[in-house]
């Protein structure tokens, strides 16, 4: 294998060649710098022992008040990212992720199978139908937009927005933002905020009327140590939530489809052995994790497994992408094994910021993957592929498929 160059590796600088294809460029950085130093003074980090202390320590922050007060400004997306609870520390953390919890319980959970299981299979014949299509819209994007839509109790009739929001907020958080995406972030955040607003607003009046699934009346009157959501805390955590829930989602069963069609040994393997969907689930979250990037700020000095030590202050990127591949971790870690046993993964983080809908997520990608290639085990790809123009994030654009 070709050596990547790496000796001006900045991840504050990165193109579209990185975005495309960055895990030679994190093997690399793994290898030979897996402490890597950019320009501005951070570090980004690449070995799994490495991101999974810093995920662990209690020490290390993840109030961004500081960084993104220099990187946007006072405006909406700030307002968003400092208020919703992954970018927050205890005590406000505590409090917040337990009134969302309430929405997450197992009892929630099984209540929502059926329904993802019904959608799925709804999806499926139209697929059908359709004979080719883009799987993304029809049915990667759609089935988590009727998810959390039913979650949230947005209306239908605006449910077809609900991933450009989601697109345009996460998208402000990489490392190179050109100005026009900080504006349609700003827009994105400023516009679902109204809708739920207003949604909010016809379920306080009307608390009885939830439907199937819903968890907002959770959110609304729930309380903790007699604390509840605020108006602003309410709807910064439920774009959260549609962020969260919708677009990892979308790209877990996109990138599980796209994996499959990659692999054909694989693909047919599951087709054969359908009980291997969960661990096919967990495969596509290592090998192609919806979340590349994570962040905290050290709040205290930490030594990592090399030796070096990090000194409070350091402002730290964590390359969950490039820790699933660590050959330390992982036998064979190039590979794809939808067998995989003791897949140590860190697609849904760890610690205190573990993600909260990481059992949601699993379950909808098992239920949508395995129906999919149990219908149409002959799926095939029908035209060029186009990823997210995003690095914090990994995912399709597009994904066009003959069934």
């Amino acid at each position: 294998m070709d050596q990547v160059d790496i000796s001006n590796f900045d991840l504050n600088a990165i193109g579209r060649d990185f975005i495309e294809n960055p895990f030679p460029t994190l093997r690399a950085l793994r290898e030979r710098d897996p402490v890597h130093r950019n320009r501005d003074g951070s570090v980004y980090l690449t070995r799994h022992a490495d991101v999974l202390k810093v995920y662990q320590s209690r020490a290390m922050l993840s109030d961004k008040k500081r960084e993104f007060g220099k990187k946007f400004g006072r405006c909406p997306l700030y307002t968003h990212h400092t208020t919703s609870l992954l970018f927050n520390d205890p005590p406000y953390h505590t409090v917040v992720r337990k009134l969302l919890a309430f929405g997450f319980t197992p009892r929630k959970l099984d209540a929502m199978a059926p329904l993802i299981a019904e959608i799925v299979d709804r999806l499926l014949d139209r697929i059908a139908d359709l004979g080719e299509c883009d799987l993304i819209p029809a049915f990667a994007m759609a089935l988590p937009t009727e998810i959390i839509s039913f979650m949230l109790g947005v209306p239908e009739s605006h449910r077809h927005e609900l991933r450009g929001y989601s697109l345009a907020i996460l998208g402000a958080l990489d490392p190179v933002v050109p100005q026009e995406r900080l504006d349609a972030g700003n827009r994105a955040v400023e516009e679902f905020g109204m809708l739920l607003t207003d949604t909010i607003a016809h379920r306080r009046r009307h608390p009885d009327d939830a439907g199937p699934g819903e968890i907002l009346d959770a959110l609304i009157f729930g309380e903790v140590d007699g604390r509840r959501l605020t108006d602003e805390e309410l709807v910064q955590n439920c774009i959260f939530l549609l962020n969260a829930g919708h677009e990892t989602t979308t790209s877990l069963v996109g990138n599980g489809v796209g994996m499959l069609l990659d692999h054909p040994d694989e693909h047919r393997r599951l087709v054969d052995q359908p009980e291997l969907i969960e661990t096919a689930v967990e495969e596509v979250l290592r090998v192609q994790s919806p979340l590349q990037i994570g962040n905290r700020l050290a709040g205290e000095a930490i030594e990592l497994s090399g030796g070096e030590v990090l000194a409070a202050g350091t402002y730290i990127h964590t390359s969950i992408a490039g820790a699933n591949r660590d050959a330390t971790v992982f036998d064979r870690p190039e590979d794809v094994d939808i067998g995989r046993q003791k897949n140590k993964h860190l697609a849904f983080a760890t610690g205190i910021h573990v993600c909260l809908g990481a059992a949601l997520a699993r379950l909808e990608g098992r239920i949508a993957i395995g129906r999919l290639v149990s219908r149409f085990p002959e799926i095939s790809a029908n035209g060029p592929r186009e990823i997210l123009p995003l690095a914090r994030f990994r995912g399709y654009l597009s994904l066009p498929v003959t069934v």
